[in-house]
């Protein structure tokens, strides 16, 4: 049984290191932890009073060794280097009289290979007075080592992608989503979209059954969290509102069984304010019957999202007075021909005395009118109503579903807010003319624009005639 056994078995005599241990108590030595690493020479001389008797055929196997001699030769090139620490936890095992020591460590092969080995020894029974007769069994676990150090580092490695990404990752369990689905489908549902706007706190449900496995570190960055657990006490702050309509649209799509999704949406930081993120959302490999294990990425897309408006803004707006552009208006005034709503009103406005401010204070006192005529006209409408700057010192006011009475009142409350704003503004006082005209359905808008135009410039005309000054001239 010993010669065949399917483990190196190796069958030696303590009795030496035995006495040696007594020689030492008797000197007063207490700790031999701190007796052996005192003087390393002392290790081995312990393992020069251990005498080797006997090995079986795996051994010689294991250690490349020709015989027990050859093996008993070269124990020295068997038992080295990163071994000592172990070594003296052995010695230490046996002086604090356990009967054995056993762990994993590490031998080498007579030809030089590193053999990761769990070893076992014990002071046979009837021997425990003598430690003449000691039995070690070494099991080679090399293979299951290098695997298991293999899968360590692929963990480290995986575990290294995942906190330090760029990205906000989440790792989240998608299964009771998947059951609360899965019963919809049982009670006969074939349109969700249709169900869910029927039963919209259907999307309230599912997002609160999400449970959040695990987020990196760029996660908590985002979303201003001090820790993962901060966060996870706070994901309701996290995913609401404007999310909602986003999720809805994520849940039609798992419904028509795409488990890879991408789309722009919105979460919101624990501060409060939104965050635009570009969302991919992946059910992973192997969990497809049940949803349980989700890979989710989001990319802060808030910046982007941010120079995209105001280049939209741009697009719409007059930057100086804040009131939209020549390009807003005449797309609005192509649509409203369209569309209508019927009757439309056109007010268009000249700024009075712009040449003259500009001929005397310069061309900043010139804007500073502009942006004072943008904030009157963008109080004096409300919505669906509009506002515009269309020239230099020309604007124009598009007044949908209203008549030229209701015009009318817009002209006096423009001419209020003027009067309010001059008080407000010491120096050059705003002033405007203005011409109005109305448009019902079948008319042409263009037609109402160019009567409202010329009314505005007998206005004008009229304002300087009655000043005595020429408009052309400081």
């Amino acid at each position: 049984m010993f010669e065949l056994a399917p483990v190196s078995l190796w069958l030696e005599d303590y009795s030496d290191l035995r006495a040696l241990f007594e020689q030492w108590r008797r000197k007063g030595v207490h700790d031999l932890r701190a007796h052996l690493r005192a003087d390393r020479s002392r290790v081995a001389e312990c393992s020069q009073r251990i005498r080797l008797l006997s090995v079986n055929r795996r051994t010689l196997e294991l250690f490349e060794a020709d015989s027990l001699e050859h093996l008993a030769a070269n124990l020295g090139h068997v038992f080295r280097d990163d071994m000592f620490e172990q070594h003296v936890e052995e010695l230490n095992a046996l002086w604090e009289g356990q009967g054995g020591f056993g762990g994993p460590t590490v031998n080498y092969s007579l030809t030089g290979r590193r053999l990761d080995i769990s070893l076992r020894a014990t002071v046979l029974p009837g021997h425990e007075d003598t430690w003449d007769r000691v039995l070690i069994a070494i099991e080679d676990t090399t293979e299951r080592t290098r695997a298991e150090r293999a899968l360590k580092r692929s963990e480290q490695y995986a575990l290294g992608l995942f906190e330090h990404s760029p990205v906000s990752l989440w790792v989240e369990d998608f299964s009771n989503v998947k059951f609360l689905i899965d019963g919809v489908r049982a009670q006969g549902i074939r349109d969700l979209r249709t169900f869910l706007d029927v039963h919209p706190e259907f999307v309230e449900r599912c997002m609160q059954e999400i449970r959040v496995i695990d987020v990196n570190r760029q996660t908590l960055t985002m979303f201003g969290a001090t820790d993962k657990g901060a966060l996870m006490r706070r994901l309701h702050e996290v995913f609401r509102d404007d999310m909602r309509e986003h999720f809805a649209e994520q849940l039609i799509e798992l419904w028509d069984g795409k488990l890879f999704q991408q789309r722009e949406t919105i979460n919101y930081g624990l501060d409060g304010e939104p965050v635009n993120v570009y969302m991919q959302f992946s059910v992973l490999p192997g969990h497809e019957a049940d949803w349980s294990l989700v890979l989710v990425s989001l990319t802060d897309i808030t910046a982007r999202k941010k120079a995209e408006a105001y280049l939209e803004y741009l697009g719409k707006h007059d930057v100086l007075t804040k009131l939209r552009n020549r390009s807003y208006f005449v797309d609005e005034l192509n649509r409203l021909e369209r569309k209508g709503p019927w009757p439309v009103t056109v007010i268009v406005a000249d700024l009075n005395g712009l040449k003259i401010i500009n001929d005397q204070e310069g061309h900043a006192g010139g804007d500073s009118l502009l942006r004072r005529a943008g904030e009157v006209l963008a109080k004096a409408v409300d919505k669906p109503a509009s506002a515009a700057r269309i020239g230099g010192d020309e604007f124009a006011v598009l007044l949908p579903g209203t008549d030229e009475r209701g015009g009318e009142q817009i002209i006096e409350r423009i001419h209020s807010l003027v009067d309010l704003n001059n008080q407000f503004y010491p120096g050059a006082a705003l002033s405007f003319s203005i011409g109005l005209a109305a448009c019902e359905a079948g008319e042409r808008l263009e037609s109402a624009v160019h009567q409202a135009d010329q009314r505005m410039y007998e206005a004008k005309k009229a304002y300087y005639a009655a000043s005595g000054r020429d408009r052309r001239r400081s």
